[in-house]
């Protein structure tokens, strides 16, 4: 299954979520390419759009391979990895306080001064364009059911097969649309997998808080 863009991707994603609609849902969209995708499904489902903003905690001299992620309040760390690469405590305190500083940034920036959706009680459906590991997932659900939903779902175009078990194991339900293996990047499943800019979201956030959507 290969999608053309973020926009046909939450088409097809809403439709497969349709079974929420009617209910007293919230969408979580994780930024930034999860809000385009987020933005569609709330619309779909008549439900209002709000961001989660989970990071990934990256190792010494490889951000982009990650020791875990961490969302407001919650950790989600990969023991193993820390242990294997001898990484310091002290390292991953200072990378957490880091990140957790860009996290209050962006939810900042990103609601232009609205209030953070109230979750308690109600089915927060998380949305990202895609999973790649499934770290920044889990801490984004973990965050919801911290917050109080009754029901968190985890709804994403394509996740690596592999991700599966885990996933399923931390949300109360799952919707993917496409699990391939062998699995390499999120953006090959894609035709058109442009990055999502700051402005985009705020544009995309403010769009769905307007009445007239």
């Amino acid at each position: 299954m290969i999608f053309e863009d973020r926009v046909d991707a939450g088409e097809r994603l809403a439709t497969a979520l349709l079974d929420y609609a009617g209910r007293d849902v919230v969408v979580l969209a994780i930024p930034r390419g999860g809000v385009i995708v987020g933005e569609v499904v709330a619309r779909h489902l008549g439900a209002p759009l709000d961001v989660v903003v989970p990071r990934k905690i990256g190792a010494p001299g490889n951000p982009e391979l990650g020791l875990g992620a961490i969302a407001p309040g919650v950790r989600v760390l990969d023991d193993r990895m820390i242990q294997m690469m001898g990484v310091s405590p002290q390292y991953v305190e200072q990378e957490i306080a880091a990140q957790e500083r860009e996290i209050e940034r962006r939810m900042a920036a990103y609601r232009g001064g609205r209030p953070p959706a109230d979750v308690a009680g109600k089915v927060a459906i998380v949305v990202d364009d895609g999973v790649a590991t499934g770290g920044t997932a889990v801490a984004a659900v973990r965050w919801a059911k911290a917050q109080g939903a009754s029901t968190v779902v985890l709804a994403v175009p394509v996740a690596p097969g592999a991700a599966l078990g885990r996933l399923r194991a931390e949300a109360d339900d799952v919707v993917i649309l496409a699990a391939p293996q062998p699995f390499f990047a999120v953006g090959e499943w894609y035709r058109r997998f442009d990055q999502v800019s700051d402005e985009e979201v705020v544009a995309a956030l403010a769009r769905a808080a307007t009445p007239s959507g």
